[in-house]
Order: structure tokens, then sequence, then C-alpha cells
């Protein structure tokens, strides 16, 4: 049964030009990496031909010599030792700017005029700075600010001297206290002052046991023919199991 069958598939014969071989042919080359790279593998053999005087390499060769930092310096260090025009330092133009560049950042040679200066300064004695500052030492001095008085000597019944005694005895803090003297070492019971009565009466208020009577302490007694009482009894007979 599978003789014939297994004949034919040896004999089957596709057709190279049907759409659905084309298509894969057309899959294959384009999926293939050995086509993707063949146009660039002919271009390799074929070699190239680029001439030093090129625009490219003359462009690589004058980028080359502008980031050299030799040819940077090469200018430089031509023109050291040749200057010419100025004889000395001092009549570079250059040069004496810097010199007094210099000079003015010292800080030595900047305060050398003050400290020259600052011993040789003459102030009159009556200027109106050296008054204002005498006159402000003057008020703010402690010695002459405190000035004890002379004693006085006064007649003792003298109505001011009195008078004076008088408010000093007012003013007086032992004087002041003198009547709370007799009450030092005296015993006191703060039984029957405000604040403990008010304690007391604060306390009984909120007393629970005098502000509420319990239930068993209620005398009660039940009435035994009120209707309550006798619809409870027949209740009771009409659900009792005897």
């Amino acid at each position: 049964y599978t003789e014939a069958w297994d004949a034919d598939k040896k004999s089957i014969h596709v057709m190279p030009d049907t759409p659905t071989i084309l298509l894969a042919k057309a899959n294959a080359a384009n999926v293939s990496h050995k086509l993707y790279v063949q146009a660039w593998e002919d271009a390799k053999k074929k070699g190239y031909d680029m001439r030093a005087d090129a625009i490219p390499i003359r462009s690589a060769k004058a980028s080359r010599d502008i980031a050299s930092d030799y040819k940077y310096k090469e200018t430089h260090e031509k023109q050291k030792g040749h200057y010419i025009g100025c004889r000395t330092a001092q009549e570079d133009p250059k040069l004496a700017w810097a010199a007094r560049a210099m000079s003015l950042q010292n800080d030595r040679i900047y305060r050398k005029a003050y400290h020259d200066s600052k011993a040789q300064i003459h102030i009159p004695v009556d200027a109106m700075s050296v008054q204002a500052a005498k006159e402000c030492q003057t008020l703010v001095s402690d010695v002459d600010y405190r000035h004890y008085l002379h004693q006085w000597t006064c007649l003792p019944d003298q109505n001011d001297v009195i008078h004076a005694r008088k408010a000093y005895d007012l003013q007086s803090d032992n004087v002041y206290k003198s009547d709370l003297e007799w009450l030092r070492g005296i015993g006191w019971l703060t039984e029957g002052s405000v604040d403990v009565v008010k304690a007391k009466k604060a306390q009984e208020i909120l007393n629970e046991r005098l502000y509420r009577t319990r239930p068993e302490e209620i005398k009660f007694t039940s009435i035994t023919d009120s209707p309550d009482v006798v619809q409870a009894k027949i209740n009771a007979l009409q659900l009792s199991d005897v």
C-alpha cells in the first residue's frame, strides 16, 4: 500500500518559475549576509588611490598642526630673547605695567605710606573733635559720675527731718513686716477653715451613698389581689405541667 506512495515521493518535480519558489529565492537573497557585504568586498578587492595633496589629507594635517602643543608654542619659542626696541625692562610697557600691578597688589608697599605718616599726626588741643571726646569721656567716667555728698547737720526736731523719718519707716521692710512677727511659731489647725469646710460640702454632694437609696433597703409589700398578680397566677396554672 505504501510502496506506490514512496515511489511517487521520489518522482515529484516542482517547476523553478512558480511564484512560491521565486518568493523563497528573493527572501533568501534579502537575508543573506554574504550578499549583503558582497559590494563592500568587491570594492576592497579593487583597492584605492589617495594622493598626498587630497583635500581630506590636507585637512587632517592642518587639524593635527593646530592641535599640536609643539606647533602651538613654536612661534613663542622662536621669539624668546629677540625683543627689539626696549633696552631695559623699565622701558618695556608690558613689563612696566606688570611691575605696577604687582606693587599695587603688594600689601607692604600699600601700607608703607600709612606707617610712615601715622606717627607724624599733629592735632591741635582745641579742636572740636578733641573737645567733644573730652566731654564724652567726662560724661561716661565713673569717677566723675559718683560725687559723694558731704555730711549734713540738721536739728532732730525739724519738720523735714521728722517727715523723712516717717517716710523711711513706711518704706522700710522691717517696719512693714513688724506686725507679723508675733505670728511666728504659733501653730494653726486647718479644721474649721474655709477650704476644709468647702471640701467637706463637696464630698457630701458627690457621695453616692447619700445621693441614692438602694432598692433592697426600701420596705415593699406586694398586694396579692391586684389584677396583675391574679393574672400572673392564672397564667402560671395554665402553663403548669402538673
